[in-house]
């Protein structure tokens, strides 16, 4: 299916053509699963390994071969970052003839079942963004559900709008042309900030954005990537970049919340 088809449960007519990426990073013991998860929903697959190295190679080699008629898989040299990886999946969707690509986590802490919520609420609304709004449970860190509510704030200032519920979630089905287009004008964080900026990005770009609640769940062995205080860093300067912007575009985000 790698050639540019499509289900017709979720694609119905052309132009609207979905498929999965899955930006990966050193999470050999959960990858396996997150695959079988999704096979069911017949959807084409990218996993874009992050400069990952080895044992990851190996088992991804493994998924690549036994599922080659729906996997595909993209390898960076070196770690480049999760937005890095995320575009690269998305560059490769787009060239071969699809519209919209789901993004999910390869650690398997999003609900897979929830694919075709996302899924039909994108198909109605092609041009929007549609994302996923956590629900979590009991395996939530602490710190960090209390850590979202400073940048869902934030978001809010920085949009000057409450229409983006949740900007961290990474699970989410992304207008491919357009997530490019904001992605090549090269002001995107690679890193950890790339799920919330370009979200804010798209917006500024008039995307809607549409929320789907989603289950998440943290694995008891589940790998962390995040590094407290270089990440935390890189998410301040990002909403300083953001703030910045948004007084750019104040009289136009003004504009929109009068129209």
């Amino acid at each position: 299916m790698i050639q540019g088809e499509h289900p017709a449960q979720y694609g119905g007519t052309a132009p609207y053509r979905p498929c999965i990426v899955i930006p990966f990073y050193r999470h050999e013991g959960a990858i396996a699963g997150t695959i079988e998860r999704l096979k069911p929903f017949g959807l084409n697959c990218w996993i874009v390994d992050d400069g990952s190295g080895e044992p990851s190679r190996e088992v991804l080699q493994q998924i690549a071969s036994r599922e080659a008629q729906w996997v595909r898989l993209s390898r960076h040299a070196r770690n480049r970052g999760k937005g890095e990886a995320v575009m690269t999946g998305l560059r490769e969707a787009h060239a071969a003839g699809f519209t919209h690509a789901v993004q999910i986590d390869a650690d398997g802490q999003h609900d897979a079942s929830d694919l075709p919520r996302l899924l039909s609420v994108s198909r109605a609304q092609p041009q929007a963004l549609v994302t996923g709004i956590p629900v979590y449970d009991e395996s939530v860190p602490k710190a960090r559900l209390y850590g979202r509510y400073l940048t869902h704030v934030l978001v809010w200032l920085q949009t000057l709008s409450l229409q983006i519920r949740d900007s961290m979630c990474g699970f989410r089905v992304y207008p491919v042309d357009t997530a490019l287009a904001v992605w090549d004008q090269g002001h995107v964080g690679r890193r950890m900030e790339f799920d919330t900026e370009i979200m804010v990005r798209m917006f500024w770009r008039g995307v809607p954005v549409q929320s789907v609640p989603t289950r998440v769940t943290y694995p008891a062995d589940g790998v962390s990537h995040f590094h407290m205080v270089r990440e935390n860093l890189r998410l301040a300067w990002m909403h300083l970049r953001l703030l910045v912007g948004m007084c750019l575009r104040l009289p136009r985000l003004l504009w929109r919340r009068t129209a």
